[in-house]
């Protein structure tokens, strides 16, 4: 295992991320359950399934998953998953030169709360930072506008469309694949898109100039 797969758990005010473990299989089985509309074309598992989903995880991380139980600070349970996915080398080095952020989900409470963006500050933070990546990816069915309204929130930079790219989650597309849309954030791009995130957060704090819907 490669030792950048060791990351700590990190911390924000409205959302801690922690390495994802079967201690929160009752939390995610309740956040699971709440109002699912919004999960057309996301991965998350209904209660019942949570347990193959989370050994699912586990077994990615052989694949370089790196998966994370978002934490709500504000009552210490676990509201949903998100993780670092696809890491990428330099040719002939060891050190990361990019990496995705994917597989994440939010309860329907937890939408529109902030944790979302709070949680790519710390996952980009982490990424430019210490991990010393050139590229953070990011990437949604085309179709689900929703959370490419959300990425490009982020100040993520739109790529394209890629056809036929990744495995489908949408609800009878099983086995099949999915158009997704590519955005990406650059190193040289980090330090103005973390102090946009940083201001959009401190604007919620505040109640100033807050859009719920842009943060899913």
């Amino acid at each position: 295992m490669s030792p950048w797969l060791d990351v700590p758990a990190l911390e924000g005010s409205l959302v801690r991320l922690e390495p994802l473990s079967v201690s929160h299989t009752n939390d995610l089985a309740s956040a699971a359950e709440e109002d699912r509309s919004s999960y057309a074309f996301t991965l998350v598992p209904r209660a019942d399934a949570i347990g193959e989903y989370l050994t699912a995880q586990f077994e990615r991380v052989a694949q370089g998953l790196v998966p994370f139980a978002q934490i709500r600070r504000a009552d210490g349970r676990a509201v949903g998953c998100t993780a670092y996915w696809n890491p990428r080398y330099w040719p002939g080095r060891k050190d990361l030169c990019a990496i995705e952020i994917g597989f994440t989900w939010l309860a329907a409470s937890a939408q529109g709360s902030g944790i979302n963006t709070e949680a790519k500050l710390l996952l980009m933070s982490y990424a430019f930072e210490s991990l010393r990546v050139a590229r953070v990816d990011l990437k949604t069915d085309a179709r689900n506008v929703r959370s490419r309204r959300a990425i490009e929130a982020l100040g993520a930079t739109f790529e394209g469309v890629l056809r036929s790219w990744s495995m489908s989650w949408a609800p009878g597309e099983e086995g099949l694949l999915r158009d997704s849309a590519v955005y990406s954030v650059i190193a040289s791009e980090w330090s103005a898109v973390k102090d946009r995130l940083v201001e959009t957060l401190a604007k919620r704090s505040t109640g100033v100039g807050t859009d719920a819907r842009r943060d899913t």
